[in-house]
């Protein structure tokens, strides 16, 4: 492979792949499907998570919480109009800070802090205030404090928004439609055309044209990720791992592309088998629309070690200790579909020749 001969296909795929059907739709359906459903489900414009306080002695840490960006912070005199706020919905969470809070952790002597859940709130806006409160105590005392939050619900609990259910189904769309689109019709078409003949005369190899097609995959399959969670506003705290995530699961979906593009006659086909085996890609987003179903049975697709830990970052705040054993499989399976490509390269040297 040289990389210079990369460069110059990449561009060739630039100026005429930008131009096709399926460069167009890859991009523009996960996107309006985003704006849509957030305009039904009022999450367009949703605001920030709120957490209402009740401070009894000045704590450091509520000034602390009032200094971020991410959380809306509201004081309130006592435990009775903090517990109505929350019953009301006027803050996702409510937490009572007890006197002599803050010399209790500074001392690493056990605390008990309450905090009261409004029960229709998001789960994401409950778990990033929390994780925030924790992850602000620890900056106080530079150690793990023991502090023990009781929570308590108030109003009716409500069952998972569908906003929530359908972000997995998005998102697998958003990285999974222009990478394996974009890549596989590319390559068909250039057998269909019998131009895959003429580029191998020239100096460049068949895994010169892999890469430069499935580079262009990757790039739009990432950026339109990207673009959906910012749309749906799930892009979590830890920006840089998600993007990560998101790039595995881009790679999967480029050598899944490669391989159809390399094996499948036409581009007919190649739609019927998406309609067909649609399910390995898109099952573990079903099993996360209907929560009844035993959640274990994700794990039997491979698209579910890119969606659980982007789910996991964007929408319960976890790091990187938290979804390190799903993207350790994720790299696996990524490697071991490298190695699948590397087998249909032969049969399409075979075939240009």
């Amino acid at each position: 492979m040289s990389l210079k001969r990369i460069g110059i296909l990449f561009g060739k795929e630039i100026r005429y792949g930008s131009r096709g059907f399926i460069f167009i739709w890859a991009i523009i359906m996960p996107i309006i499907l985003s704006l849509v459903l957030s305009a039904v489900f009022g999450t367009l414009f949703s605001e920030k998570p709120k957490l209402g306080i009740v401070d009894e002695e000045g704590s450091q840490l509520v000034v602390m919480v009032k200094e971020l960006g991410s959380v809306d912070c509201r004081e309130y005199d006592n435990l009775s109009k903090i517990r109505q706020a929350v019953k009301d919905g006027a803050v996702d969470v409510g937490m009572v800070i007890p006197d002599g809070f803050d010399n209790a952790v500074m001392w690493g002597e056990e605390v008990e802090v309450t905090a009261y859940i409004w029960g229709e709130s998001l789960a994401k806006n409950r778990t990033i205030v929390l994780v925030t409160i924790a992850n602000l105590i620890r900056k106080m005392t530079g150690q793990e404090a023991p502090v023990d939050v009781e929570t308590i619900t108030l109003g009716d609990e409500e069952t998972i928004p569908w906003n929530v259910r359908l972000l997995p189904l998005i998102v697998l769309m958003a990285v999974f439609l222009g990478g394996v689109f974009l890549p596989a019709t590319s390559l068909i078409n250039e057998k269909e055309k019998k131009t895959l003949n003429a580029l191998v005369i020239t100096p460049a190899s068949i895994p010169d044209v892999f890469m430069a097609k499935g580079l262009l995959g990757l790039i739009l399959s990432l950026f339109v990720g990207i673009i959906v969670l910012l749309v749906n506003q799930a892009f979590g705290a830890q920006p840089l791992l998600l993007v990560l995530v998101l790039a595995l699961g881009a790679i999967m979906a480029v050598e899944i592309g490669m391989i159809c593009g390399a094996l499948i006659k036409d581009v007919s086909t190649l739609f019927a088998i998406w309609k067909s085996a649609g399910i390995l890609l898109f099952g573990p987003a079903i099993i996360y629309m209907f929560p009844q179903i035993p959640q274990w049975v994700g794990r039997i697709f491979p698209t579910y070690y890119m969606l659980e830990p982007i789910m996991a970052i964007s929408q319960r705040a976890s790091g990187w200790t938290d979804i390190a054993t799903n993207v350790f499989i994720l790299i696996g399976l990524d490697i071991i579909i490298f190695g699948l490509v590397m087998l249909t390269l032969k049969r399409t040297r075979q075939y240009a020749v």
